[in-house]
């Protein structure tokens, strides 16, 4: 039967016994690492209209792009700094072999979802990476995209120009 309930104080102390509670040793589990037979992790990154496909694996250092090395992919070094930030700030740079296939977008949105793509898979490989790379906020798919062109307008938010005449 429910329990009657006279006062908000009934009503706390019923809605307490109510909820299943959560131990402190449930809340602190350890994460398992995800890897394959092969001892890689895989993970899948977004950025605007791109997709990456990254496996990770213990080695040199060496970041391979759609079969070409990152200098050949990713000219820019300002393209190469931001998918080298997860490892860099994880203290891993030159451990893991990286293996990306991207497609979708340009080259700025590609490099974002190989950042993303090499956050995930390092935290997919080491949990403990979590702790490191979460307030880095390189975990976080960026949710910017660009916006819808509007009809009446020449793009999205700008309009023609306004004549008196």
């Amino acid at each position: 039967m429910a329990d009657e309930v006279k006062s908000f104080g009934d009503l706390k102390t019923t809605l307490i016994k109510a909820k299943p509670q959560t131990t402190a040793a449930q809340a602190a589990e350890p994460s398992i690492a995800k890897r394959d037979s092969k001892g890689r992790a895989y993970a899948t990154g977004r950025r605007k209209n791109a997709v990456a496909r990254v496996w990770i694996k213990p080695g040199s250092g060496k970041v391979t792009i759609n079969g070409k090395d990152e200098k050949v992919y990713f000219a820019r070094p300002v393209l190469r700094m931001i998918l080298r930030q997860p490892l860099i700030a994880a203290g891993r740079e030159s451990q893991f072999d990286v293996v990306v296939t991207v497609c979708g977008g340009g080259l700025s949105g590609q490099a974002g979802a190989v950042r993303h793509g090499i956050s995930r898979a390092l935290v997919n490989y080491e949990p403990g990476l979590r702790a490191v790379l979460k307030p880095g906020g390189y975990l976080t798919r960026d949710p910017r995209a660009v916006e819808r062109k509007k009809y009446g307008r020449p793009k999205a938010r700008r309009s023609f120009q306004f004549s008196k005449r």
